[in-house]
């Protein structure tokens, strides 16, 4: 059922199988793309990076890792802040907040590599 869902979907990744070569390795869509300009690939594939990571921030955080990132970062069109003004802002340990930043970054780099079968 999900296959069949998946195959009817508007969304395709670039990084999705569509194949093998002679070989028998797997062949994506990235693979096969040839662009005269090498920057409207990279664009294409930063967006699609962008859209991931966005889908893990809201999939994979808890609100405060929510919080702490989109305040550190300054997302959202919000301002960057330091791990010390977040700390006074929530009234938390500053220790605190960078121990938050840490885990919320591991649990966006799990969610965006493991998926899309990118590497580290």
């Amino acid at each position: 059922m999900f296959r069949t869902g998946k195959k009817f979907s508007r969304e395709v990744s670039i990084y999705d199988p569509i194949g093998a070569d002679k070989d028998g390795e797997t062949v994506s869509l990235l693979d096969v793309l040839e662009a005269t300009d090498r920057e409207v690939l990279e664009t294409v594939i930063i967006k699609q990076d962008v859209r991931c990571l966005y889908e893990a921030y809201r999939e994979n955080l808890t609100e405060m890792e929510q919080t702490v990132i989109r305040m550190r970062y300054g997302l959202f069109g919000t301002k960057e802040h330091t791990q010390r003004e977040i700390a006074e802002k929530l009234g938390i340990s500053r220790s605190y907040v960078s121990r938050i930043e840490k885990r919320a970054v591991g649990h966006m780099r799990e969610a965006f590599y493991e998926p899309a079968g990118n590497t580290l």
